[in-house]
Order: C-alpha cells, then structure tokens, then sequence
C-alpha cells in the first residue's frame, strides 16, 4: 500500500521541506515534468558535457563522478554550471563521503573540485556515524546544500541493507535541516517515530540502477523498470546511466536525446499513476 507521502505531488511535497535544494529540486520536477537523473560516467571532459547537453531538457538532475575526468580543469565546472541553468536541472556529485568528519569537510571544500562550491546535492555512507553529517553541514548548509545517505544499493551482494539502512533512516531524522533523503531501492522513512508526523518522514528517494531494456550488466548491477522503482516501489527519482548514452563514452547526441526523453516518459507515467492511484 502506497504510503501517503507518495501519494503527493511533488510540487505539494515542496511546500512541507525547509531544505533549499530539496525546495529546489521538488518544484524543478513539477515544472519540468520530469523524475529523470542521467549519471555521466566518462572520462573526457568534451563527452561528459556533449552528454548532459544532449540530456538536458528531459531530466531534473545530472549525477556526476568528478573524480573520474581524466583532463579536468575549472572550465569543466564552469560550463557544467552554465548548462544546468540552460537546461533546468540541478547537479548531484555522487562523491559518497566516508570518513571522519574534519576530513569530509576538508574534502568537501577544498581540494581541486571544491565539490560544495557547484554542486546542489551530494552524498554520504552513514558508517562514520553522525559526525559524517555535521562535517559536511558545515560547510554545504551556509550554501544551501542538501545530502543524501546512502541507505541500500543496487548492486548484487550489497551490505546496505537491513540494520545499516535502519541506523541510516535514523541518522536522517535527527539532521532534516541538511539530510534530504535517502539513496534506496524503495521508500523509506514512513515508520512512526517519537515526535515525527507525515511532512517530518518526507525524505526523497533517489534510486539507482534503473533500466527499460537490460537486467543487469555483468558486473553485479541488477536493473529494475521505472514502473517498478516509482510506482510500486515509492521512490522519486530514477537514475539512469548507460541507458540513455550507451557504452564507452557516450553515444550520437540525437540518440542520447531520443533515449533521456524515452526514460523521462515512462518515469513520469509512473509517478502519474501513482499520485492518481486510489487506495
């Protein structure tokens, strides 16, 4: 039985969040009509950003690995920026901090990305504990930043799961001035807890390995359809990757287009359905 936070729309949902990012990414949805985040894996700056040019107008978030860019450079994030405001969609550096939290603030802030500095939304495993959390609040909140915790994963074999993702939803609680949500497989978040009412349990699930044409990929990624991640599963966001742009370092720009619009549809027909279903 769907739970009643995924029975809303997502511009209602906006009202009930006091995270900017998380304000900012609902209402982009709803206007843009779009669920859909492209994850650009490849490691030429001109393929990472004809892809997101090419994807652009279907989706709401680009998911980036900036570590993997072989020939980075300022320009890199300059014109990353450029095209989010060009296209509408909001930036999510898929960075997974791990460790104490002076070391993520050190990560998170410095260095050659300087991460905070661009990028809307980023990400966390819970396994340091709290203070993972307040390190990069410290920095990302004064800008307007939203985390997600890494609850449960797509890939085969995967430890978050279980007690990990109930020690995570519990983290998440306790920071909803800067914890926006979870990366999960399916809703989380709903049960009672002590002082918590409905707005207080709407986190937002991002969820990953999302695909309309393969189940897998031979290196313990399992693929399950929009309609199953958004309609029976609760979640808000698909992540699709070598689904729009294909292997290696992308595909013709036409292609990337015609398969970002075709995932953009059927994730919105999924979440129509769902916020128009009658218990």
């Amino acid at each position: 039985m769907a739970s009643q936070v995924s029975t809303l729309s997502y511009g209602s949902r906006a009202k009930g969040h006091k995270n900017p990012a998380a304000i900012a990414l609902l209402e982009l949805m709803e206007r843009k009509k779009t669920n859909l985040c492209v994850s650009v894996d490849v490691t030429k700056k001109e393929n990472f950003l004809e892809i997101i040019d090419a994807a652009g107008p279907s989706v709401c978030m680009v998911k980036t690995h900036i570590d993997i860019i072989e020939d980075f450079d300022e320009d890199v994030v300059v014109c990353l920026t450029e095209l989010s405001q060009k296209h509408d969609f909001m930036i999510f550096e898929d960075r997974k901090f791990a460790d104490i939290g002076n070391t993520v603030v050190l990560q998170y802030s410095r260095g050659v990305h300087r991460i905070a500095s661009w990028s809307h939304i980023t990400n966390a495993h819970p396994v340091p504990g709290p203070g993972i959390i307040s390190g990069l609040a410290s920095v990302g909140l004064p800008l307007g930043r939203g985390l997600l915790l890494l609850a449960e994963m797509s890939s085969k074999g995967t430890l978050a799961n279980g007690e990990y993702t109930t020690q995570a939803v519990a983290m998440a609680r306790d920071r909803r001035d800067f914890v926006i949500g979870f990366i999960a497989m399916q809703r989380l978040g709903n049960e009672s807890s002590p002082g918590s009412s409905a707005a207080d349990e709407d986190f937002l699930i991002l969820t990953p390995g999302v695909g309309l044409d393969s189940k897998g990929d031979g290196m313990g990624q399992q693929y399950k359809t929009p309609r199953e991640v958004v309609l029976e599963n609760g979640c808000d966001v698909i992540i699709v990757g070598r689904g729009i742009y294909g292997k290696g370092e992308g595909a013709e720009a036409g292609v990337i287009a015609r398969e970002a619009e075709r995932y953009r549809n059927a994730g919105w027909e999924a979440y129509e359905q769902r916020i128009h279903a009658t218990s």
